[in-house]
């Protein structure tokens, strides 16, 4: 829907443009966030902060699962004379820890979610920011990002001379790094 909504834009732009000669030709360029993410020194620094979060989270979770094993090994270990009481009350404590242990999944999916959220947003308005400079600077009055965030392409060809991403890499203090060819077979 979104890429339906963006052809449709581009296409009365560009309709507008022909059938309009009293005002210049709007300049489009597109730029790749991801691609200028991936080039500055603090993604590196974010991805080492996630992973490390991930795997505190992780090692807590972990814990808990162990601890929820032994206690359930106990609780089939109990002998058959066992009073019903004590069996009651271990099958609440275990499902009490069952439920502890979901609630920790969800709570620790949220917590990665933030810190990434919190990690990332001020790079992103950065980028953005950089973006808008560089657009300004060299006359454009569109930018477009050519990925989504499910993945697929906006733009179903874009000519690389309108990409600004090393622009924006440069006016951020960033040398771009061309990106590694992948093999063909």
């Amino acid at each position: 829907m979104r890429t339906l909504l963006v052809a449709l834009f581009c296409g009365i732009l560009f309709t507008a443009n022909a059938q309009s000669t009293d005002h210049p030709v709007q300049k489009i360029g597109y730029a790749e966030t991801d691609y200028i993410l991936s080039q500055l020194p603090e993604a590196k620094k974010i991805e080492s902060e996630l992973k490390t979060h991930g795997a505190q989270l992780e090692n807590q979770m972990k814990a808990k699962y162990e601890d929820y094993q032994a206690k359930l090994k106990a609780f089939q270990g109990l002998p058959a004379t066992t009073p019903d009481a004590i069996k009651t009350d271990k099958e609440r404590e275990l499902a009490a820890l069952q439920e502890n242990m979901q609630k920790f999944q969800q709570d620790a999916q949220s917590s990665y979610s933030k810190k990434q959220t919190d990690l990332l947003d001020p790079i992103y308005k950065k980028i953005a920011k950089a973006i808008e400079d560089v657009a300004k600077e060299n006359g454009f009055s569109f930018i477009i990002n050519p990925q989504l965030a499910s993945g697929g392409d906006i733009l179903l060809f874009n000519d690389e001379k309108y990409n600004i991403s090393d622009l924006v890499l440069k006016k951020l203090g960033i040398t771009p790094v061309p990106p590694t060819p992948t093999p063909t077979k």
